[in-house]
């Protein structure tokens, strides 16, 4: 067995002995490491770099995050796919911070009690998720999720330009347009034929207009939700980046 040489021994020895030292000179490693993590950051612009199609939430699909997280579904649900070969091959693409650009708070984590939703944008149809709500065994039988038939009341929806107002001063560039029309444009998501259309596609470029629930004279909590979750991982075309991929 190789032994360590006695001259090496002699160099260290003084911190094996020293407690103080030791700790004197592991606090200097970490500071110097710190360092070098931390000093780049003073001479980026920003740490996230720019996705085509990113865009703020639609204020209905923002009035159903604010319903997914007051239901706590993030405690259940996490919205980051690691690139892991399992991950990726049951979910998609791994996730991009950018997807989380105008996320207050974000939902990433690892905690999952029920499927990652970072990609759950589309592949199910709104009918599925309006049964899923209300039901959940009713359509996947060994869920344990609680129902949530509740959802189907009214939408509060007078506070939402206030919702936009303290989104815009975290950061998400909500116009004063978007402001001001917020709760027209609430409405007008759910009606594509209606007079209000155009404009929000104007202001929220890629923005799926439908009617969720078939009731155009009232929006409820649950045609909020669905509209957030048909979102989630739609803003991204990921073919971009497969083909990349591809050509190296």
């Amino acid at each position: 067995m190789a032994t360590a040489q006695p001259g090496l021994w002699k160099r260290h020895e003084i911190f094996e002995k020293n407690s103080v030292l030791l700790l004197f000179g592991a606090l200097i490693v970490v500071a110097i490491g710190g360092l070098v993590e931390i000093t780049p950051l003073f001479y980026l612009k920003s740490t996230v770099e720019t996705v085509e199609g990113i865009r703020p939430y639609t204020p209905l699909e923002l009035a159903g995050r604010n319903i997914y997280i007051r239901e706590g579904c993030y405690l259940c649900h996490s919205q980051m796919i690691r690139p892991m070969r399992d991950e990726v091959e049951r979910y998609g693409h791994f996730s991009l911070a950018a997807e989380s650009l105008y996320d207050h708070p974000f939902q990433w984590g690892s905690k999952r009690t029920g499927p990652d939703l970072a990609r759950v944008g589309g592949k199910y149809s709104d009918q599925w998720h309006r049964e899923h709500l209300r039901d959940p065994r009713a359509v996947v039988p060994a869920s344990i999720m609680p129902p949530y038939a509740f959802l189907d009341r009214p939408l509060e929806a007078e506070a939402i330009a206030d919702d936009l107002k303290a989104n815009r001063a975290l950061g998400v560039p909500y116009s004063d347009e978007m402001i001001a029309l917020a709760r027209n444009d609430l409405k007008a998501q759910l009606d594509p034929d209606g007079p209000g259309a155009a404009d929000l596609q104007r202001r929220y470029p890629g923005a799926t207009l439908r009617d969720l629930s078939g009731d155009k004279g009232q929006v409820a909590e649950m045609d909020a939700l669905v509209a957030y979750l048909q979102v989630l991982g739609t803003m991204v075309d990921f073919k971009i980046y497969e083909d990349k991929k591809n050509l190296r």
